[in-house]
């Protein structure tokens, strides 16, 4: 939707009025046709037709493109009140800065920054109003360091707030507490794993060792059997010769 042609103030010339909305052109597109659109309106139009409002001619969001640059300096040169003239601000202003004015308007209607208040005020009243909004918190007087509302005034009471902020307290003590007993329980899981894992392979590696050396001792013993063996052949040879 466009800006409502009775904020202007003068004529305004019919090539800057919305072809959809009859307002005055808001974020503009210009078709093909030379007709002009806001973006919103342009838009929901495509939605459901694929030609210009105007002419009938056969358009397609790609086909649009921004204003001509000697329409949109028009536009923008354009003087129109304040939308919160309602509210009593006077301001006339060109269309090019009235963006940049209504986001500053003491007039404008602004909502209460108190959390659970729904309550708007202009702008130049919010310092008045979180003065004595219901909602407005602040610090215990009797000191005990608690943020209260004003509605909770007659409701507060230190003892009580200090008793629930210990247990608070307690219960995220215990938590942090389980929390790293159960980490710690954990750890000692994995090295008792890693433990047996390393026990095991040094189990099996002596279980080798000693398999090696078994048949070590029978290869010497082999080899001992089989030079006394050689030795009585030799001895028997020599008495053979000597009998010879």
């Amino acid at each position: 939707m466009g800006y409502d042609i009775d904020r202007f103030v003068g004529y305004v010339n019919e090539g800057l009025l919305c072809s959809i909305c009859r307002d005055v052109l808001e974020d503009p597109l210009q078709a093909p046709c030379e007709h002009a659109f806001c973006t919103a309106c342009i838009h929901g139009w495509l939605v459901h037709h694929s030609n210009c409002p105007e002419d009938r001619q056969i358009i397609d969001v790609s086909l649009l493109r921004p204003l001509y640059r000697y329409m949109k300096n028009d536009l923008n040169r354009l003087q129109l009140h304040c939308k919160n003239r309602e509210y009593g601000c006077e301001m006339v202003c060109s269309l090019e800065s009235i963006d940049r004015h209504e986001r500053e308007c003491e007039y404008s209607q602004i909502p209460c920054s108190n959390a659970g208040c729904t309550v708007q005020v202009e702008r130049r009243h919010l310092d008045g109003h979180l003065a004595v909004c219901e909602y407005r918190s602040r610090e215990c007087p009797n000191g005990c360091g608690y943020t209260i509302l004003s509605a909770e005034d007659t409701q507060h009471n230190c003892v009580a707030e200090l008793r629930t902020e210990l247990e608070l307290l307690r219960s995220e003590m215990i938590c942090r507490v389980e929390e790293a007993k159960h980490e710690m329980e954990s750890r000692l899981d994995s090295q008792r794993r890693h433990m047996v894992q390393k026990e095991s392979i040094l189990q099996n590696e002596i279980e080798e060792l000693k398999s090696q050396l078994s048949r070590m001792m029978s290869d010497v013993r082999s080899l001992l059997a089989a030079e006394r063996q050689h030795r009585q052949e030799l001895e028997q040879a020599e008495l053979e010769k000597r009998e010879l």
